[in-house]
C-alpha cells in the first residue's frame, strides 16, 4: 500500500499535495461564501464552476499536446506562482468582475496543468507502483479536502473569507518549495513528442486508434454524468423524500468523505488496477445507486452511499491508472488531457440533467432511473471490452477470474 511513499520525491509530492488540497477547499468554501453572502443566488456560484470548467473543454488538447513536447517540472512551477497570484487577487476587496475573472483564469491554468501534472506524477515513482501511488493520491486529495473543509468552517467564522484565500496563496508555496527541492536523478523520464509529431491532432488520431481507451472514457462519462452527481442528489432526497435536515445531509456526506477514504486505501492496499476491476466497480456503483433511490430513510440512504463513493474513487483511479500504463509514453499528455475533457463535460452536462431529473421525476425516480442507465452501460461497456480482447463474456470476466476460451 505504501511502497510510494519510500521514494523521497514522491513524499515530497504527497505532503505538499495535501497541504495544497486543503488549502484549495478552504478557499472553494470561502469563495461560495462569499458568492452567496453577496448575491444570495446558486445561478451565479454555477457561473463560476462553469467558467473553471469551460476552458478544459477549449484549451484541454492544447495543453496535452504542450505537456508531451517540454519539461514538467519549472512549468508546474510556474502553474503553482500564478495561482498564487490569483488566491491573492481574492483577498483584494472587488467586485464580481474579480471572481468570475480569477475563475476563468484557473480554468485556463488547469487546461495546462493537468496533462503535466498526469505525466509529472508518473515519473516519481516506478512504472509498478504508478496504481498504488495514484490510490494513495486519491485518499490525500479526500483528506485534505476534508481537513481543508473542516478547517475552513471554523475559520471563517472567526476571520472571514479573505484569510481562507490567503492561506491558499501560501499553500502553492509549500508545492513550489517541494518541486524545488526533488532530485532530478531519481525522477524516470519519460519519452516525449518531437515538435513536428502533428501536435493535437496527432493525439485526436491516436487516441481514436485506440478502441480500449475509447471504451473506458465513453463509460466514464456515462458513469460520471449520470452517477456521480452526488450533491445535487443527495441533497434532493434529504429534502424531499427523506425528510431529514441539514444534519442529515452532514451525515451523508460524511459517509460520503469516510467511503472515498476507503475506497483509496483498498485499492492501494491491493493494487490491482485491471480492466475487470473497473467494470465490477462500475457495475457495482451503478447497482446501488439504483438500490439508493429505494432507500427507506437517511440511514439506510447513507448505508449506500459509502459504498458508492468508495467504489467511486476505485472507478476513477483505475480509468486514470490504465490510461497511463495502456498508452503510449509521448501520447500520455495528449491522452490526459481527452480524459480531463472527459470529465469535465460529464459534470457540465450531468448535474443539470440530474437537477432537472429530480425536479420532474423526484429525486428517488431520478436515481432509480439514472442507476438502471449506468447499470446497462457497464453491462454494454464490458460486452464492449470482451469484444476487443477478443474473449467471450460471462459475469467472471467482470468479477475478475480468468477466462481461457476464445470469443
Amino acid at each position: 500500500m505504501f511502497a510510494p511513499l519510500k521514494e523521497r520525491n514522491y513524499r515530497l509530492w504527497a505532503a505538499a499535495d495535501l497541504i495544497s488540497v486543503g488549502g484549495t477547499w478552504m478557499q472553494v468554501l470561502a469563495l461560495n461564501w462569499v458568492i452567496l453572502s453577496v448575491t444570495g443566488s446558486a445561478t451565479k456560484m454555477g457561473a463560476v464552476v462553469m467558467l473553471q470548467s469551460l476552458p478544459v473543454l477549449l484549451l484541454g488538447s492544447w495543453g496535452g499536446a504542450l505537456a508531451d513536447r517540454i519539461p514538467a517540472r519549472p512549468m508546474l512551477i510556474a502553474c503553482q506562482a500564478i495561482r498564487a497570484l490569483l488566491a491573492l487577487a481574492l483577498v483584494l476587496p472587488a467586485g464580481n468582475w474579480m471572481i468570475y475573472g480569477v475563475a476563468l483564469a484557473s480554468g485556463v491554468i488547469g487546461s495546462f496543468e493537468g496533462p503535466v501534472l498526469g505525466r509529472f506524477g508518473s515519473s516519481l515513482i516506478p512504472r509498478e507502483a504508478l496504481a498504488s501511488a495514484l490510490a494513495l493520491g486519491s485518499v490525500l486529495s479526500s483528506a485534505g479536502r476534508i481537513g481543508g473543509m473542516a478547517l475552513g468552517g471554523v475559520l471563517i467564522g472567526m476571520t472571514g473569507p479573505s484569510v481562507l484565500f490567503l492561506i491558499n496563496a501560501v499553500s502553492y508555496i509549500a508545492v513550489i518549495v517541494a518541486l524545488m527541492a526533488m532530485r532530478s536523478g531519481e525522477m524516470r523520464n519519460l519519452a516525449t513528442a518531437s515538435a513536428s509529431d502533428g501536435g493535437v491532432i496527432a493525439g485526436l488520431r491516436y487516441v481514436l486508434r485506440q478502441p480500449v481507451v475509447l471504451i473506458v472514457l465513453a463509460l466514464s462519462f456515462v458513469l460520471g454524468s449520470l452517477g456521480r452527481n452526488y450533491q445535487v442528489s443527495m441533497a434532493a432526497m434529504v429534502s424531499g423524500p427523506l425528510g431529514g435536515s441539514s444534519g442529515s445531509y452532514g451525515l451523508l456526506s460524511t459517509a460520503f468523505a469516510v467511503g472515498a477514504v476507503a475506497g483509496g486505501l483498498l485499492l492501494a492496499g491491493s493494487g490491482k488496477s485491471t480492466l475487470r476491476v473497473l467494470l465490477g466497480t462500475g457495475f457495482l456503483i451503478s447497482v446501488l445507486q439504483f438500490a439508493s433511490g429505494l432507500a427507506p430513510n437517511v440511514l439506510g440512504f447513507a448505508a449506500l452511499i459509502l459504498p458508492i463513493a468508495a467504489g467511486a474513487v476505485v472507478f476513477d483511479t483505475v480509468v486514470s491508472t490504465r490510461i497511463q500504463l495502456d498508452t503510449a509514453e509521448e501520447m500520455r499528455g495528449r491522452v490526459l488531457a481527452t480524459v480531463g475533457i472527459v470529465s469535465s463535460l460529464s459534470g457540465i452536462v450531468g448535474a443539470p440533467a440530474i437537477g432537472w431529473l429530480c425536479d420532474s421525476m423526484g429525486a428517488r425516480g431520478a436515481l432509480v432511473l439514472a442507476g438502471a442507465v449506468t447499470t446497462v452501460a457497464a453491462v454494454a461497456g464490458g460486452m464492449a471490452l470482451a469484444r476487443v480482447k477478443g474473449r467471450s463474456l460471462n459475469w467472471s470476466f467482470v468479477l475478475g477470474r480468468p477466462i481461457e476460451q476464445p470469443a
